[in-house]
C-alpha cells in the first residue's frame, strides 16, 4: 500500500544510530577555512624559499621609486616603449650608481686592509704615542695618555677591539681577508636587483595599479593615504637625504685628497655615511682638521675646515629643504631609529628601508588618532551648532 505525501510526513521516523547522512550533514573543515590556511600555508612556503631574494628586490624597488619621475620623462621620450626606457634606465643605473661604487668599494677595501694590517702589528709589538696625537691642543695630552694605556704596549688593542666589539682582532683581520670570498655572493646580488629592476621599470605602472585596487579591498577609503607614504617618503626624504650624502662624501673625499690626508677614499665613505646623521659630517671634516693641525699642516687643516663649513652651510639652506621634507615630514626620533635599526639589521640598503618602514608606522598612528579624535571632533561640533 502506497503512501500519499501528507501521510508520509506524519509517519514518525526512526532516527539514525550513527548521526546525519552523507548529504545533510557539516564538512568538519569548510572549503573557505581550506582554503585559507592553504593560502596561508603557500605564503608561509614562498617566503621560505625566496627569502633570500629579499634584500635585492626592496633595492629594486627602492630605486624604481626613487627614480620613477626620471623615468616617466625617459618613457615619454621613447614613445610610451615601456621595453626600451626599461632598457635605457637599467643602463644608465650600472653607469652612474653601480660602477662608481664598485671603484670606490675596491679603494675602501683596500684602504682598510691597511689599517687592519697595521692595528695587527700595533697589538704585536705595541707602537710609540705619535707626535701630532700630542699635539692637538687642550686635548692632546691627555690622549697621549689613553694611548700609552690602550694601544702602546703589547696586546693593549686586542683587548680593547674585545671589549668593545667582543670579537678578537684575528678574526676581524681574519675576517677582511675573506671579502674577496664573498664577492661572487655579492655580484650575484646585484644581478637578481638589476632583473627585478627591470621589470620594476617596465611592469611597475600596472602591477601598481592592481596593488591599488587589491589594496582598496582591504583598506576602504585609506589605502590612497597609506599607499601613497611609501613613494613620498622615498622621493622626498630618503632619495634627498642620499643623495646630500653621496654629495658630501665625494666633495670632503676630493677635499681630503688634496690636503694629503691618508686614506682618503675611505675617510669620504665615512663622511658620506655620517652625513645621514644630523651633526655626522660636521664632526668628521672637523676631526679630519685637528688632526691635519697637530700633524704639522696648519694651512691644510684651517682649509679643510673652512671649506667643509662652507659646503655644509651651502647645502643647509639651499639643497636640503628642496630635497629633504616635502608633503611627509618624519620627526627626527623616528627617523634616526629608522636609519641605525635599518643598517644594524639590512646594512647599506637599510638606510633607505629604514625611514620608509617607521613612515609606514608613522601613518598607520595617525590613522588611529584621526579614528580616535573624530568622533570627539564631531561630538564638540555638533554641542556649539546646537
Amino acid at each position: 500500500m502506497q503512501l500519499g505525501n501528507r501521510e508520509r510526513e506524519n509517519f514518525a521516523v526512526e532516527p539514525r544510530l550513527l548521526g546525519h547522512t552523507a548529504i545533510s550533514r557539516h564538512a568538519l573543515v569548510g572549503p573557505m577555512t581550506a582554503a585559507r590556511w592553504m593560502l596561508v600555508f603557500v605564503l608561509l612556503a614562498g617566503v621560505y624559499f625566496f627569502h633570500g631574494f629579499v634584500v635585492p628586490v626592496l633595492a629594486a624597488v627602492v630605486i624604481g621609486f626613487a627614480s620613477w619621475p626620471i623615468y616617466r620623462r625617459l618613457l615619454a621620450a621613447v614613445n610610451g616603449n615601456r621595453t626600451l626606457a626599461a632598457t635605457i634606465a637599467i643602463i644608465s643605473v650600472i653607469s652612474f650608481i653601480v660602477v662608481p661604487i664598485s671603484i670606490a668599494a675596491v679603494y675602501a677595501v683596500d684602504e682598510v686592509r691597511d689599517w687592519v694590517v697595521w692595528a695587527v702589528e700595533t697589538n704585536a709589538n705595541g707602537a710609540v704615542v705619535p707626535a701630532w696625537l700630542t699635539g692637538i691642543p687642550i686635548a692632546g695630552t691627555w690622549l697621549g695618555e689613553q694611548w700609552v694605556k690602550h694601544v702602546g704596549h703589547p696586546g693593549a688593542l686586542g683587548e680593547l677591539v674585545q671589549l668593545v666589539s667582543g670579537s678578537n682582532i684575528g678574526n676581524i683581520y681574519r675576517g677582511v681577508l675573506v671579502v674577496g670570498a664573498s664577492t661572487f655572493h655579492a655580484f650575484l646580488t646585484l644581478l637578481f636587483m638589476l632583473i627585478t629592476l627591470f621589470f620594476v621599470y617596465r611592469d611597475g605602472q600596472s602591477f601598481s595599479g592592481q596593488l591599488d585596487r587589491l589594496g582598496e579591498r582591504i583598506f576602504p577609503m585609506r589605502w590612497e593615504r597609506l599607499s601613497r607614504v611609501v613613494p613620498l617618503t622615498i622621493s622626498s626624504t630618503v632619495t634627498g637625504m642620499g643623495i646630500i650624502a653621496i654629495g658630501e662624501g665625494i666633495v670632503l673625499g676630493v677635499a681630503y685628497w688634496l690636503a694629503g690626508v691618508p686614506s682618503p677614499v675611505t675617510l669620504g665613505i665615512i663622511t658620506g655615511l655620517m652625513a645621514l646623521i644630523p651633526g655626522g659630517a660636521p664632526l668628521c671634516f672637523t676631526l679630519v682638521s685637528v688632526y691635519l693641525v697637530a700633524s704639522g699642516s696648519p694651512v691644510h687643516g684651517i682649509a679643510l675646515f673652512a671649506w667643509g663649513t662652507t659646503e655644509l652651510f651651502i647645502v643647509d639652506k639651499t639643497l636640503r629643504p628642496r630635497l629633504v621634507g616635502g608633503p611627509i615630514k618624519l620627526p627626527f626620533l623616528p627617523t634616526f631609529f629608522g636609519l641605525v635599526g635599518g643598517v644594524k639589521t639590512m646594512g647599506f640598503l637599510g638606510l633607505f628601508v629604514g625611514p620608509v618602514l617607521m613612515a609606514l608606522l608613522v601613518a598607520i598612528w595617525r590613522e588611529w588618532m584621526r579614528e580616535v579624535t573624530a568622533p570627539t571632533e564631531t561630538t564638540v561640533n555638533h554641542i556649539i551648532k546646537g
